[in-house]
């Protein structure tokens, strides 16, 4: 009767430090390089680190992307965001009560705007069918257009022209007599049917028959005025009484109407057709 073989024993693998380093050798080399593309590199004297200083300290004044955009669309919408403190007082030629002085009514505008204003833009086809022609009016050194929501930035040209002149008299007003960094801010401009339906909703002083509607009428805040720096702070007051001042004596060179508002406030200017 024959034998059975005895069974073969498995022979253990050696340890092999040499086939173990072959392995895990391309692993480290991956994780080595994930580690060095990751990581941010620093620089040292001599490679250009001065360059890096400077960038840095250039952009350090941008802290939000409204900075960011005001920066690079215009260097005239840079402003200080409130009225420097405390302020100092300067020369005004008070002349009595605004209101009772600058009370053009709302018919005597509107006949003047007739004259040379646009018809009412009242849908798509008007647009491109105007009688007067309008010129987009946008911040600038002579004003601030402030944040439009009822409003959009037109104007014919004759009231374009007029509002850059009252901007314009109101900084020489103001330099003349001691200094001061300041521009009006203008709060509304052409109006349509539908935004004056809108805003009668919020604000009383609207009507159907605003003559904003004829791109002849802006409106300049007199509650708050734009300061590009705090060298010459002055009071909201006595710029008030130098933008009057300015009116006043437009208004007598036959080349405006005025309306002094309450409910909004601001001064409601209709720019006068002029004479041949």
């Amino acid at each position: 009767m024959p034998t059975n073989p005895k069974p073969r024993r498995r022979q253990r693998r050696r340890f092999s430090l040499v086939k173990t380093l072959r392995l895990l050798l391309p692993l480290a080399l991956f994780i080595s390089l994930c580690v060095v593309m990751c990581t941010p590199s620093h620089c040292s004297e001599g490679d250009g680190s001065e360059t890096v200083v400077a960038y840095k300290a250039k952009t350090k004044r941008f802290t939000s992307v409204k900075q960011l955009e005001t920066d690079s669309v215009s260097q005239h919408l840079a402003h200080l965001p409130e009225m420097p403190e405390p302020t100092r007082s300067i020369k005004v030629n008070y002349f009595g009560n605004l209101r009772q002085f600058f009370n053009d009514s709302n018919y005597v505008h509107w006949e003047e705007a007739e004259l040379y204003g646009i018809t009412p833009l009242t849908d798509t086809r008007s647009h491109w069918q105007l009688r007067t022609p309008i010129v987009k009016v946008t911040t600038c050194p002579d004003f601030f257009i402030d944040s439009l929501v009822y409003s959009r930035p037109y104007l014919v040209p004759v009231a374009a022209a007029r509002l850059h002149e009252i901007g314009r008299r109101f900084r020489d007003s103001i330099d003349s007599r001691g200094g001061g960094d300041y521009r009006i801010k203008v709060t509304s401009l052409l109006r349509t049917p539908r935004t004056v339906k809108y805003l009668r909703r919020r604000n009383r002083n609207a009507i159907d028959s605003s003559v904003h509607q004829l791109g002849t009428t802006f409106d300049i805040s007199y509650a708050s005025f734009i300061a590009s720096n705090d060298l010459n702070p002055r009071s909201v007051d006595d710029l008030k009484g130098i933008l009057a001042e300015v009116l006043k004596s437009m208004r007598e060179e036959g080349k405006i109407w005025v309306k002094y508002e309450r409910g909004q406030p601001c001064f409601h200017i209709t720019a006068r057709k002029p004479q041949d």
